[in-house]
């Protein structure tokens, strides 16, 4: 991997904070599964356009592990940050880390790994520059 390449990643890691709201919880007080996939897929779709600065669109999402339940009225962080680069498609992988409102302990709740592909202007996949 060239120095240009590890600059770019470093610079297009993304973190995003969410308070746990009892909208976005089950019938359990903890964060649904679905609405934590959105939020990693939308933070990882950031990270790939802030690497590539081109049009990427998701193709996968690798496994994605709940190691901890994320309960309603806590902070939530999410980091992507680019993981694979191939030719016309990257991989950024997720961590949400959760932490207690009026505490220091946080820890991480969930991983997971999306692949992106970049596209033209005709919706078929390009090197990435």
């Amino acid at each position: 991997m060239s120095k240009h390449q590890s600059e770019r990643i470093k610079n297009s890691e993304t973190r995003i904070f969410k308070a746990v709201f009892p909208n976005t919880t089950n019938h359990y007080d903890t964060l649904f599964g679905g609405t934590a996939m959105q939020l990693m897929d939308e933070v990882a779709f950031i990270t790939a356009t802030r690497y590539s600065r081109q049009k990427m669109v998701t193709v996968n999402s690798d496994r994605i592990d709940f190691k901890k339940p994320i309960p309603h009225g806590t902070i939530v962080e999410l980091v992507g940050k680019v993981s694979y680069l191939g030719n016309t498609s990257l991989k950024v992988r997720v961590d949400i880390y959760v932490e207690q409102m009026y505490s220091d302990h946080r820890e991480k709740a969930v991983t997971g790994e999306f692949t992106f592909v970049a596209i033209g202007e005709d919706k078929s996949p390009v090197s990435i520059d």
